[in-house]
């Protein structure tokens, strides 16, 4: 009988086939990320040499220190490694990945090769969402799980970056920070948001009573409602688990330092004053929403934070110079991360698909 033989030899070949395409996948959004790096260091330069006004912020940068840059790269590892903890704890929390001899750091490596792919949103993971589901699809993990796990994820750093909105926002509002009194910019997106979440909880608690009714009229929205129930419903579920403070902590980081790194900018170009953490976590937060703008060059999150800081009376070309010199390491560091993890990717998937035993039939 050579049946058996045979299925052995296709699981290997279909193995060495997904191995491929997952390497294949990563080397080419990694040389995507490249370019995007390349034309935002070209589109900004040229930006602040053309436009009138913004002298300032152009000679700030130049006045950057090799010493921040390494210590803001240090502190912005920080914040990603905090992104990888969580998309481990989540994503693949029985280390479903390291089977078959694949070794127990490739969930790690495939989620920095998810970072260096690319994100859309600062502090959130739309724009990756994708790349990961991909990479975990080309490994033998069911789509549809991939799909659920992605979307919890993004729920808990949602969540995450509301509840910082909501503290921030309050504590401006009602002077316990210092920086801003404007209630349009401080209590406004704090009401907003905590109305938003709670009208997700009460969504989803209804989902049962809800989707039959919206079903029929608008499917596409059944579906949404169905997926935000099922987010929290997951999002509780780990929150109840052994590993999620982990969990928790990391996707904390993975918004704490990088918000540390755009307020370090702004000592980094010399500002006076230097706007306090409170601020620059508003302009962080709200204004990053414009990263989901497809423009050019990622100019969506640069003019959406830099006119949220300006709003709250940072100098317009500190607010630029700093959100610029931010973005650039956040391009940076996830890039070098991702090549990294390629690097490995490629000699442990590789060396898995080699040392797998070639089925030979029988005579």
């Amino acid at each position: 009988m050579q049946t058996g033989v045979a299925h052995g030899g296709d699981a290997t070949a279909s193995g060495r086939l997904r191995a491929r395409q997952l390497l294949h996948d990563a080397r080419r959004l990694l040389t995507r990320r490249v370019v995007h790096l390349i034309g935002f260091v070209v589109f900004t330069y040229l930006f602040l040499k053309v436009i009138p006004g913004l002298e300032k912020a152009l000679e700030s940068l130049k006045g950057v220190s090799a010493a921040w840059i390494v210590g803001a790269m240090a502190v912005e590892t920080l914040s990603q490694s905090g992104y990888v903890v969580s998309w481990r704890g989540i994503l693949d929390p029985d280390d479903l990945l390291g089977a078959e001899g694949r070794g127990r750091h490739l969930a790690a490596r495939v989620a920095w090769a998810q970072l260096g792919g690319g994100m859309i949103v600062p502090g959130g993971t739309l724009g990756s969402m994708g790349i990961g589901a991909w990479m975990l699809q080309r490994l033998g993990m069911p789509m549809g799980r991939v799909g659920e796990r992605q979307f919890t994820l993004m729920f808990l750093n949602t969540a995450i970056d509301g509840l910082a909105v909501m503290f921030f926002g309050l504590g401006l509002a009602t002077g316990v920070f210092e920086g801003g009194n404007n209630l349009l910019l401080t209590l406004l997106p704090a009401v907003v948001v905590a109305c938003g979440l709670s009208l997700a909880l009460v969504v989803a608690r209804s989902t049962e009573r809800l989707v039959p009714k919206i079903r029929g009229r608008n499917a596409r929205l059944a579906r949404a409602v169905s997926s935000l129930a099922l987010a929290v419903e997951n999002t509780k579920k780990m929150l109840r688990s052994r590993g999620s403070t982990k969990i928790v902590v990391g996707a904390v980081a993975y918004l704490g330092f990088d918000m540390l790194v755009l307020q370090g900018a702004f000592l980094a170009i010399d500002a006076h004053p230097v706007p306090t953490f409170a601020v620059v976590s508003m302009g962080y937060l709200i204004g990053g929403l414009g990263g989901s703008i497809p423009l050019p060059a990622n100019l969506g999150a640069v003019t959406g934070m830099a006119a949220m800081l300006i709003a709250f009376g940072v100098d317009h070309s500190d607010a630029i110079a700093a959100v610029v010199l931010y973005q650039a390491i956040g391009f940076l560091v996830p890039l070098l991360g991702g090549g990294i993890a390629y690097v490995f990717l490629r000699g442990q998937l590789g060396a898995a698909s080699v040392s797998s035993p070639t089925a030979q039939p029988r005579t």
